[in-house]
């Protein structure tokens, strides 16, 4: 019987956590710090909220005295710091990339130069250090859409939609506000066409695809509004057939994990392909170094083989060994928020969150927490995405009308809660012209 850390307090972090939990193999979960909802019901999971996330030496000697067999490490944030080896050298077996592998995520300026190496799909771009380079090079240009992406880790709010030049130029300005990570930053062509997400089980020679997701990344239902860290997702999407995923394959994963091993940075962990489907094949907007957060929600509750069985192997170099079996479920997540995220919430911190009991009784319901509390009996919002409702079924339409259902038996006091009201509608969109 084996003890599990995971680091993270999200919706992602709770379906691992989830997913962990539910091996015979495994005696405990502790999540470093989780949130109200990580080890609410579930006598296995228990949250860790005396230790700093980011204190790596008194992570350490928690491993050691509860005698951890394995650290998850699932943020970006101690990925980037090299946490993963810091565990590996004090003796305690640690999943996720290294600090160098993970330089894919953390480093955008250097992950492009690495595509562009290796002769994988990238739109156009060119980075900067100093913003008058960059409005001198924007002002050459043709008045078009761009992204201007900051090169540094930014909460998922690093990438600025530039629908015209004037946009653009603030876009270069606001680079300041992140900090240490806008300091470099990219001018990118925004690419036409379909978005989703890919993800694949990496030993550092071998990797096998989970599933494809599809986020639904701005704000307010039709796409609008601001970037957020995803307000819903779809799994498995439409869009993603058996033939892109073959191309994604040879044109995208076999270079990604033999470019990385001939640098001199075997990846091992969990590969998210951020791509976009244009009329010119599949471009890569991103990786990152670690599961999506809605998409871990929607993906990892359809593991039919044992988690811990997969991610041991992945740290023995043998993925080549097991078949992972899936089910053949379709899942829709709809993310549940402060009103005012992703800007300002704060009015809405402490208040209280009602329905949520309900949901735990529902049929093909899981509800995963993030920015939530408890005190006493009550639930309180404590974030911007306070927490991630998944439904499950057989087709796009019976489960979104579950989630939808299950949602609109939650309410925060004040009237505070805010979600997209059309989650998954491409997909829905499809099965009606197919109909036609």
């Amino acid at each position: 019987m084996q003890n599990i850390l995971i680091l993270g307090s999200g919706g992602r972090e709770h379906a691992l956590a989830d997913i962990y939990s539910k091996s015979r193999k495994i005696k405990r979960v502790f999540v470093l710090p989780g949130n109200g909802l990580t080890d609410y019901k579930n006598t296995k999971i228990k949250n860790v909220t005396s230790i700093s996330p980011s204190d790596i030496n008194t992570i350490i000697s928690f491993c050691k005295k509860e005698k951890i067999d394995l650290v998850d490490v699932a943020q970006d944030e101690p990925i980037s710091k090299g946490f993963v080896g810091l565990l590996e050298k004090n003796g305690i077996p640690s999943f996720g990339p290294t600090q160098k592998a993970s330089q894919i995520e953390w480093d955008k300026d250097w992950a492009r130069q690495f595509m562009e190496k290796y002769n994988l799909p990238i739109p156009t771009y060119k980075s900067f250090t100093n913003s008058r380079q960059a409005l001198a090079y924007l002002n050459k240009l043709p008045n078009q859409t761009l992204y201007i992406k900051a090169s540094g880790l930014a909460g998922g709010k690093g990438a600025i939609r530039a629908g015209n030049r004037q946009e653009a130029i603030n876009a270069i300005k606001a680079m300041k506000q992140f900090g240490k990570a806008g300091r470099t930053f990219l001018i990118e062509e925004a690419l036409l066409g379909e978005e989703f997400s890919l993800f694949a089980i990496c030993d550092g020679k071998h990797y096998i695809i989970t599933k494809a997701a599809q986020d639904h990344k701005t704000v307010y239902s039709g796409d609008k509004g601001l970037n957020t860290g995803g307000m819903g997702c779809v799994a498995p999407p439409l869009v993603v057939t058996k033939k892109i995923i073959k191309d994604i394959e040879r044109k995208i994963l076999k270079p990604f994990l033999q470019g990385m091993k001939k640098e001199g940075r075997p990846y091992t962990g969990i590969l998210y392909l951020g791509g976009m489907l244009t009329k010119k094949g599949v471009k890569i907007i991103e990786f990152n170094a670690r599961w999506g957060d809605p998409e871990a929600e929607v993906i990892l509750p359809s593991f039919k083989t044992d988690y811990l069985t997969i991610v041991l192997k992945a740290l023995e170099g043998k993925l080549d060994e097991i078949n992972i079996r899936f089910d053949n479920k379709t899942r829709v997540s709809i993310a549940g928020c402060s009103a005012g995220y992703p800007n300002d919430y704060s009015e809405v911190k402490d208040k209280e969150i009602f329905g949520l009991d309900s949901l735990f009784s529902l049929k093909n319901i899981s509800l995963f927490g993030a920015g939530i509390k408890r005190q006493g009996e009550k639930f309180l919002a404590d974030g911007g995405r306070i927490f991630h409702l998944v439904a499950e079924g057989n087709t796009i339409q019976e489960v979104r009308k579950k989630a939808y259902e299950a949602m609109s038996l939650i309410f925060i006091e004040g009237n505070n809660l805010h979600y997209r009201t059309d989650i998954a509608w491409r997909d829905v969109e499809r099965l009606i012209k197919e109909k036609t």
